[in-house]
């Protein structure tokens, strides 16, 4: 029985990541969401995170992602963000000046909820990325 569904991870430049998967977690507003061939139709919002990969091979990939949208319809998942990265091309410099950046915004005064929210989010998964 092939339990695989198609998953497209697209950013305005190119097509990140295109082939058949088996599962993949998502970092969405609502926690952490799996979704598997014949999972319900959404449309949700990503906030910082990972997306985890499990690949038809059973190998695993994983993406840091700030933010995004995603539809799942069909078994085709479609993951549209500015921001996401493979973990593999992540740098430790380039994670030690994004810490920095998010730092300093976490400083300001006028910080709404929500956007600390989202920088904490942030740092906490640099963090998990750094291990």
């Amino acid at each position: 029985m092939d339990d695989n569904f198609k998953l497209e991870i697209i950013s305005p430049e190119k097509i990140i990541f295109s082939d058949d998967v088996v599962s993949v977690t998502i970092p969405a507003y609502e926690g952490d969401m799996s979704i598997l061939k014949n999972h319900i139709s959404i449309i949700t919002f990503l906030r910082p995170g990972i997306i985890k990969i499990e690949k038809k091979d059973k190998n695993l990939s994983n993406f840091f992602v700030q933010d995004g949208t995603v539809e799942f319809f069909n078994d085709v998942l479609a993951i549209l963000s500015t921001s996401v990265v493979n973990v593999e091309n992540l740098e430790k410099d380039s994670l030690d000046k994004l810490i920095k950046n998010v730092e300093e915004k976490l400083s300001q005064k006028d910080l709404t909820d929500h956007d600390s929210y989202i920088l904490n989010h942030t740092i906490n998964t640099i963090k998990e990325i750094r291990g």
